[in-house]
């Protein structure tokens, strides 16, 4: 009955739009120039070539992992679906350097809040890729998705897939 009352039975949707987190220009999953994305051993997605250093949620959720490197970022939606944010490739390497992070685990986030900014050009001289895959890690929770937008993309604007969760 408080269930009712409070509104606490609402059942997370199912249905997830994952919104472009970087400016720029989508590239394929299996275009991405890296076998452990392209081959999608970390699971579904896809990577923008990114025009501009800044990093939103394409979600909304909490922040979950903010690596010390802060390279890379997980963010669960209430569904459970988890996006793993990866800027770069080999940018682990920077060891944070170029990165600035604007939230913290346990953070909850809205789309199109700013999570981090980086330094593109730093990205180009001292990593291998630029490019920034966007990935589900529990792929396994997924009946379907569609691709919705694989042309220029808008951080926070720009829908990219339709995902439908289990």
């Amino acid at each position: 009955m408080f269930k009712k009352i409070f509104g606490k039975n609402d059942e997370a949707s199912k249905t997830i739009e994952i919104k472009a987190p970087i400016s720029g220009n989508y590239v394929a999953i299996e275009n991405i120039p890296d076998p452990v994305f392209a081959q999608k051993m970390m699971g579904e997605g896809f990577g923008i070539e990114p025009n501009e250093g800044i990093v939103v949620s394409p979600i909304d959720g909490e922040i979950v992992n903010v690596f010390p490197t802060k390279h890379a970022i997980g963010i669960k939606a209430t569904n459970g679906l988890e996006i793993l944010i990866h800027v770069g490739l080999e940018t682990v390497a920077m060891n944070g350097e170029g990165f600035d992070t604007k939230i913290s685990a346990g953070d909850k986030v809205k789309v199109g809040d700013e999570l981090l900014t980086f330094d593109i050009d730093l990205i180009k001289e001292k990593a291998s890729s630029v490019i920034s895959p966007v990935i589900i890690t529990n792929s396994d929770i997924i009946d379907n998705f569609d691709t919705v937008n694989s042309a220029s993309l808008s951080r926070g604007e720009s829908t990219v897939l339709s995902v439908n969760i289990k």
